[in-house]
């Protein structure tokens, strides 16, 4: 192992997301993964708050931004990964397999895919498994659908971040009932990570404060998920878990901002074009999801 990231937490209590700054010591090279941009549902406006704060911490660190990451298209909150680019650099990256998303998508709100295709927001796509750097620390990405099928998890040398397959221990596993999910895939997703090294850090996307804890937790690790994970731990079968899982999934409610976010979101945080009046514009599907 050549070198331990360094590790800086974001907490945006609205959508119990947690975004990272992570950052190579040798070099002060460094990634941004899973970023917000504050949305007020009611105005329909966004804000810079929460990625306010990421900026000045990498500017003050004086870090160079070379990754802007999403582990995949968030449903509950809108990336604000156009905003740090334009204000850090950086390259706005996520799964090849977005494509099955946009597609989706794409007919869910009546888009031109073909357009969306040919304008591909963003700036890397990576392959299965792909190996890249953060300065000098070496990561590769591990694909962990399930929750979505263009899910990925990045390990970055001792630490991945596993946007929103695994929870903390004593909440469990992400829900598997949006287009294209899987509780069976997300299984054998979760296994995977589970052949990592037990020390592995491993770090979270949400965490939402379960009544037995008094505190909001981000990191865990490889051992602690295997051994007390209350979804997934080791001797829960396949079956079991796709049982447990669809049963959960029957009872939830749709994220209240998937509607905004997965159309922003499938984009690589790019608002829809301006017409004439240079306002832009949201589509919404109109009684196509059932409450």
């Amino acid at each position: 192992m050549s070198n331990i990231p360094v590790v800086k937490d974001f907490f945006h209590e609205d959508t119990n997301t947690f975004s990272y700054v992570v950052r190579d010591p040798a070099t002060q090279a460094c990634a941004i993964i899973d970023s917000v941009l504050d949305y007020d549902t009611a105005s329909a406006s966004t804000s810079t708050t929460h990625a306010d704060k990421i900026i000045a911490y990498v500017r003050e660190q004086n870090l160079t931004v070379e990754w802007i990451l999403e582990t995949h298209v968030h449903a509950d909150h809108l990336t604000a990964a156009q905003y740090l680019k334009a204000e850090l650099g950086g390259k706005i990256a996520m799964s090849q397999k977005i494509a099955v998303v946009q597609e989706t998508f794409a007919t869910i709100y009546h888009l031109d895919l073909k357009q969306i295709n040919a304008d591909q927001p963003f700036d890397h796509l990576f392959e299965d498994g792909e190996h890249f750097n953060i300065g000098e620390l070496e990561v590769y990405n591990i694909p962990t659908p399930g929750h979505t099928p263009a899910c990925l998890s990045y390990v970055v040398e001792d630490a991945v971040f596993v946007g929103d397959t695994l929870f903390m221990p004593d909440y469990g596993t992400a829900r598997c009932d949006f287009p294209n999910g899987s509780a069976p895939v997300l299984y054998d997703s979760v296994q995977k990570l589970f052949e990592l090294p037990e020390d592995t850090r491993v770090f979270l996307c949400h965490d939402y404060l379960p009544e037995t804890r008094e505190s909001y937790v981000y990191e865990t690790d490889i051992q602690t998920q295997k051994t007390q994970n209350i979804h997934i731990h080791k001797g829960i079968s396949k079956a079991e878990f796709t049982q447990m899982r669809n049963q959960r999934d029957s009872g939830l409610s749709m994220p209240k901002l998937i509607l905004p976010a997965i159309q922003i979101n499938m984009k690589g945080g790019q608002f829809p074009t301006p017409e004439e009046n240079g306002v832009s514009y949201l589509k919404l599907p109109l009684n196509y999801f059932k409450a």
